[in-house]
């Protein structure tokens, strides 16, 4: 039989490797190199294959019966259809797609063409995953109850650098998703779910990155399939050294760990006995060729990685990675300073208990997964930005565990009085007909009405963020999924003399079409309560609750530059904060009936926002209760 006509898209970096193998193939007779598709010339030590940057022309004049697609992940899906368009059966580097619909059009060619597409995922070709899935089946492990993956890798800063899309999650507005999950550790997140079968009922992402990229580079999913069982997989690309990924299946009965790039299965039973075996791999490329040639079955079909895409998907949509600052990092330097390589000091043992606990990093107690905020070298808030809250509390970004230089905390999370209330942030009653507010919502000549009108404020990226603050964007997404609004905010740490300020500025900018009316409860009737903006509840736990310049009567509803709460906690000690906003909006106080302070931008009238809508609060946070001369000093240098 006459050797099969091959041509290589993608010939540099991981092609390479595809190079090596051809070559093997080429001397035992069994694959000829018939032509090279890429941008440049490459240099070719066998065989003189035919070299153009025209895929479909290239598969024309060679007359190839298989093309391997070693491309940038977002070219897959042009050269794959191009491929099979123009007659040759395709191996597919992973990931197989960079979206769902780009998947689809691979699939909808496959369909037309009748030929094959056969993804790039080694680890399925290994004969431990059919041995593992036989073992789960028969009750070998008991009942399973998940499945969690652990994989460390170290890596240079050149290697986020090696290319125009590594470390990318879009380029020139074209989806890439590169990133730990989708690309080094894709066999992770492949291998787990050949598994297991079943619809995907839900996948939760946790997106991290140390390295100034735009993708993950140390990050965990969880995937929920239908049937209730659990998958997990956390990695990082920040190890010291390298540390090979595993997979563990935890059972009632026994537990079963594959070591996928070793091919390796240890089966450990409550008895004490452990069996490790070390089964074969199948060559892809190869098994591809069997399949052309005499029906073979295909190992890895591009159909058998629809649910990978769903994975990539949510990585896909998830919001943009958040930066590790550098504290927790060790970083390496060359002898100009440069950076040469970022360090999380325990991130093998990490990865390894989130696949022992079924957990994400954030339910790990992992400092670097909290955005934490710092004055000098001490921290005094956190910030909470994919809050786990009910619909009804309109979930939303907010600052909790805010605290004095000494200690006292003055920020209160879902007190039983009002559970919507979420420590500082922003928070309006009815944006555009939608409840930003959370609770119920005020109907004029009805009162407080539960409605399925609540809104949600969705934490999209830091553009900045460091210890002493950040820039954020947030979309405000209506009912129905409308994106009603994006935000900037801007928070930034001050330092003052035995205190500190929280400078808290947010920019909400109408993407509506038409001009966004806000409302709040006084507008509709109720009076008093045109609640909505800034706004900070403190805790309820505080008694001897005072403000100045006046009482709750004289401050609720003024337009005063400055005002101050003060409280003592249930351990006696005084605080107080000084509230300095940059216009002349009434300031909505609450004292007796619980603590909070904020702003009234529709105080009795709505307020529209045609275009956008700037409004700046910095709030003093003080130990001890100043009187009304201190407060005024102070409130004057804010």
């Amino acid at each position: 039989m006459a050797p099969a006509r091959i041509v290589l898209a993608g010939a540099h970096g991981h092609g390479r490797h595809h190079l090596r193998r051809l070559h093997l193939l080429s001397d035992s007779g069994v694959a000829e190199l018939a032509g090279i598709c890429d941008v440049r010339p490459v240099e070719v030590g066998f065989g003189a294959p035919l070299q153009s940057s025209d895929l479909r022309e290239l598969i024309a004049k060679t007359g190839a019966e298989i093309t391997i697609i070693c491309t940038p992940i977002h070219t897959h899906a042009d050269l794959a259809v191009t491929a099979l368009h123009a007659g040759s059966h395709v191996l597919l580097e992973k990931p197989p797609a960079a979206t769902p619909e780009a998947h689809r059009r691979i699939a909808a060619a496959v369909a037309e063409t009748g030929l094959a597409c056969q993804v790039g995922f080694q680890s399925l070709g290994s004969a431990a995953i059919p041995a593992l899935r036989h073992l789960i089946a028969s009750g070998g492990l008991g009942r399973v109850r998940g499945i969690g993956g652990a994989g460390a890798w170290e890596r240079p800063v050149s290697y986020f650098t090696r290319s125009a899309w590594s470390g990318r999650r879009r380029l020139d507005g074209v989806d890439v998703v590169d990133g730990a999950l989708t690309n080094p550790f894709a066999h992770a997140v492949a291998t787990a779910l050949a598994l297991a079968d079943g619809p995907i009922a839900e996948i939760e992402t946790e997106l991290y990155r140390a390295n100034a990229i735009e993708s993950d580079d140390t990050s965990c999913v969880r995937i929920r399939l239908d049937d209730g069982l659990v998958l997990t997989v956390a990695v990082s690309l920040c190890a010291p050294e390298r540390h090979e990924p595993y997979l563990v299946v935890h059972g009632d009965a026994g537990r079963a760990t594959l070591v996928y790039t070793q091919d390796s299965v240890k089966v450990e039973l409550p008895d004490g006995s452990v069996t490790t075996t070390v089964y074969d791999r199948a060559d892809l490329l190869e098994n591809l060729l069997d399949h052309v040639r005499t029906g073979t079955p295909l190992l890895v079909p591009l159909a058998r990685t629809d649910r990978f895409t769903q994975v990539l998907d949510a990585v896909r949509l998830a919001p943009e990675p958040l930066p590790i600052a550098e504290r927790h990092q060790e970083v390496e330097r060359d002898g100009g300073g440069g950076v040469v390589r970022r360090v999380l000091p325990g991130i093998a043992g990490l990865t390894a208990r989130s696949a022992e606990r079924l957990a994400l990093y954030s339910e790990l107690d992992v400092p670097w997964t909290r955005v934490e905020l710092l004055a000098g070298d001490r921290a005094v808030a956190r910030y909470e930005t994919r809050p786990d809250l009910p619909a009804t509390d309109s979930p939303r970004p907010y600052l909790h565990r805010v605290r004095t230089l000494g200690g006292v905390e003055v920020t209160e999370v879902r007190p039983e009085d009002h559970v919507h209330h979420l420590g500082a942030g922003v928070a309006i009653a009815d944006l555009g007909g939608a409840n930003f507010w959370g609770g119920r919502t005020y109907v004029r000549d009805q009162g407080p009405t539960w409605l399925d009108d609540h809104g949600v404020q969705r934490h999209v990226a830091f553009s900045r963020l460091h210890d002493g603050g950040f820039v954020e964007q947030l979309e405000w997404i209506g009912p129905g999924g409308r994106l009603m609004a994006r935000e900037e905010r801007t928070v930034t740490v001050r330092p003052l003399r035995g205190a500190w300020a929280l400078d808290f500025a947010f920019t909400l900018t109408n993407l509506t079409g038409a001009p966004l009316e806000i409302n709040s409860s006084a507008t509709k009737g109720r009076a008093g309560a045109g609640y909505g903006g800034f706004f900070w509840r403190a805790p309820g736990s505080s008694t001897a609750r005072t403000t100045l310049p006046g009482d709750e009567r004289a401050v609720h509803g003024s337009r005063d530059r400055w005002i101050a709460m003060s409280g003592t906690d249930p351990a006696g000690r005084d605080w107080t904060l000084v509230f300095a906003q940059d216009g002349d909006d009434p300031w909505f106080v609450r004292v007796e009936e619980y603590p909070g302070v904020g702003q009234a931008l529709a105080w009795d009238r709505p307020l529209t926002v045609e275009d956008t809508l700037t409004m700046r609060v910095v709030t003093a946070v003080v130990d001890g209760r100043l009187d009304h001369a201190a407060a005024a000093a102070l409130a004057a240098g804010l």
